[in-house]
């Protein structure tokens, strides 16, 4: 698997398939890692050029971080579009992979068209809410995996597939510790910080493919952002992707056209 080094030095793994004028890049979300877009790779292979990554502590990338950061995964998702020569890219982010996304598209924004969130930016203005959801489990250090195997169950109906849910609760609660925790903490603070000065100073459309579950305020998004638009699945909890790739693979497709469409002035 390649590897490129990151701006502090962390070897970042990625994947890098298909061909195309115009990239894909998908970015997963806290203590996951790329093959949870295996989905998406070779159906998107045929058209663009896609790469998925591994951030820094997930996956096969390097764990020698000393700041766990969103502003530091964004740092690697900007040197692996630079190590692989995406000139034109969509950004496509899961989760926190949205925040981080947003905050790789304003290092490069000559290489960025525009940024796709997938069930998230529920929050675009400042909140606690994460800092109030680790404070409520008691999360620490030394608890970690137990809270991971509580807290990723949240993330699913109960009409969904256990053996998926199963194998995502097993991920994420198998996560490093020292990893997953600091990366919490990261959370909670760019979260209190909000997400709407990004959204403001991004110059590209910016568009969602979430969980009915969880709604965005277009009237927020749209008072930040230049060009926002969401759609919803029902059906589904938090892993869109996964969970019915059908449906999402077609959402995923219109918005794509739909952003090319905006940038060349014809929608």
């Amino acid at each position: 698997m390649p590897t490129v080094k990151s701006v502090d030095g962390v070897p970042i793994a990625y994947r890098a398939t298909g061909s195309g004028s115009l990239a894909l890049v998908f970015v997963h979300g806290w203590c996951c890692d790329r093959a949870y877009w295996e989905a998406q790779v070779p159906y998107f292979a045929t058209n663009y050029q896609v790469v998925s990554v591994d951030l820094a502590g997930h996956g096969e990338s390097g764990r020698d971080r000393k700041k766990w950061t969103l502003e530091s995964f964004a740092d690697d998702v900007v040197s692996v579009i630079k190590e692989v020569e995406c000139k034109r890219s969509v950004l496509i982010g899961h989760s926190m992979g949205g925040y981080i996304t947003t905050k790789a598209a304003l290092q490069m924004p000559e290489r960025v068209v525009g940024l796709i969130g997938v069930d998230t930016h529920q929050y675009i203005e400042p909140t606690d809410v994460v800092q109030k959801a680790v404070d409520a489990a008691g999360a620490t250090l030394e608890n970690f995996s137990q809270f991971m195997r509580q807290f990723t169950r949240s993330f699913f109906l109960p009409a969904s597939d256990p053996a998926l849910s199963k194998k995502v609760i097993a991920d994420m609660s198998s996560a490093p510790p020292q990893v997953g925790f600091a990366v919490a903490i990261g959370m909670a603070d760019a979260y209190k910080r909000g997400i709407a000065e990004a959204f403001e100073q991004v110059n590209v459309p910016i568009r969602c493919i979430n969980s009915s579950r969880n709604i965005v305020n277009l009237e927020i998004a749209r008072r930040h952002a230049r060009s926002f638009d969401v759609k919803y699945m029902s059906g589904v909890g938090h892993f869109v992707m996964m969970e019915d790739p059908t449906t999402f693979n077609r959402l995923l497709d219109e918005t794509i056209k739909e952003i090319i469409c905006c940038q060349e002035g014809t929608a």
